[in-house]
């Protein structure tokens, strides 16, 4: 049934026409939309901004970057260790970004991707009904201390990159038909954040401190082109970056960012670790989703995956199913393994 599962974007090919060659055939009929895999430095999510974005900004300086292998440069931090680190340079007060629409990459590439996406729908490998889906990340996961550790820059930097993912929300928009789009916002940071986990803020007004963008950035997308949010655990250094003891806070995130949207939101996705205590699962029964489609990330770990599904359906009676996050980071030798994963999953909600 079409909109029973979800991919949450990447994939470890080299092109979106393997993602989608791969993907499209035996899932096509049970997705809503299809990611292009963030194929490339996309790979790695909001780490390719520091050497495609930040890197050589004229308003920033470079404190600290990858330690280079055996004298040759290194992009790609091997861990939390060995990332980038930037200041703003003195008497800047807003840093602000040029070439708006294209800067950061995000657009440029969804519109290729977007070429393949049609010329592959044409060939029948994308069933009529499947999206195109842009997953972005969302201000406060991109600019960060982990980023940007001094006091007071990242209320000089996160101005200006809004704006400039502003403009390119507006190009991909206005560049790609409306009934074909789909566009998730991606939430790692706002989810550490509200289970307290950025260092030298409480959890408390992490709410607060997150909802903003959307209730900005969400009404830039017309009502034609549907929308979610993806809240994930993060994965940098291996699932999960960290473990909650429950859903609470995923929840409470999820509910200020359906009501501060300003435009109605197609779906939701929170994952799910690799557990069956009920008191994990327990506050989605306080989801208020309106009439967005709960996605919840059960699909790992298949030994437990029935399990875990029962437990889950106790307290969300309706939802659809999808992986924890995306797959980028994990070896490409793996992907069969995860399409099996997911058609099983189809089979084990079926039968229960």
């Amino acid at each position: 049934m079409a909109g029973n599962l979800m991919l949450v974007g990447s994939v470890p090919l080299e092109t979106a026409e393997q993602v989608m060659r791969m993907f499209g055939p035996p899932l096509g009929a049970f997705l809503q939309s299809i990611p292009d895999g963030e194929v490339g430095d996309r790979r790695w999510w909001v780490l390719r901004l520091s050497w495609q974005v930040f890197l050589g900004h004229p308003d920033l300086e470079l404190i600290k970057r990858p330690v280079p292998d055996n004298g040759v440069e290194r992009l790609v931090p091997r861990d939390r260790s060995d990332l980038y680190w930037f200041r703003v340079k003195p008497g800047v007060k807003v840093v602000r970004f040029g070439d708006p629409g294209w800067r950061l990459g995000f657009a440029r590439d969804a519109i290729n991707s977007y070429f393949v996406f049609k010329t592959l729908k044409k060939e029948g490998v994308i069933p009529p009904h499947v999206r195109f889906q842009v997953s972005l990340p969302l201000v406060n996961s991109v600019v960060t201390t982990a980023t940007f550790p001094e006091t007071g820059d990242l209320e000089r930097v996160r101005p200006g990159y809004e704006q400039a993912l502003h403009k390119e929300v507006a190009q991909i928009v206005d560049m790609i038909p409306h009934d074909d789009l789909a566009i998730q916002w991606d939430c790692s940071w706002e989810i550490t954040d509200v289970y307290g986990g950025v260092p030298g803020l409480p959890a408390d007004g992490a709410i607060e401190r997150n909802i903003g963008q959307i209730a900005r950035l969400s009404p830039v997308i017309p009502s034609r082109v549907m929308l979610g949010f993806h809240f994930c655990f993060g994965t940098f250094g291996g699932w999960p970056r960290f473990a909650p003891s429950d859903l609470g806070a995923a929840v409470a995130l999820a509910n200020a960012a359906v009501a501060n949207a300003g435009r109605k939101v197609d779906w939701i996705h929170i994952p799910a670790l690799d557990t069956i205590d009920e008191q994990f699962y327990a506050p989605l029964a306080k989801l208020q989703k309106q009439d967005a489609r709960l996605y919840l990330g059960l699909i790992h770990n298949m030994k437990t995956f029935a399990d875990r599904l029962k437990v889950a359906r106790k307290y969300a009676t309706a939802f659809g199913l999808g992986a924890y996050c995306g797959f980028g980071r994990i070896r490409p030798a793996s992907l069969p393994q995860v399409l099996e994963d997911h058609i099983e999953a189809l089979k084990i909600e079926a039968a229960n």
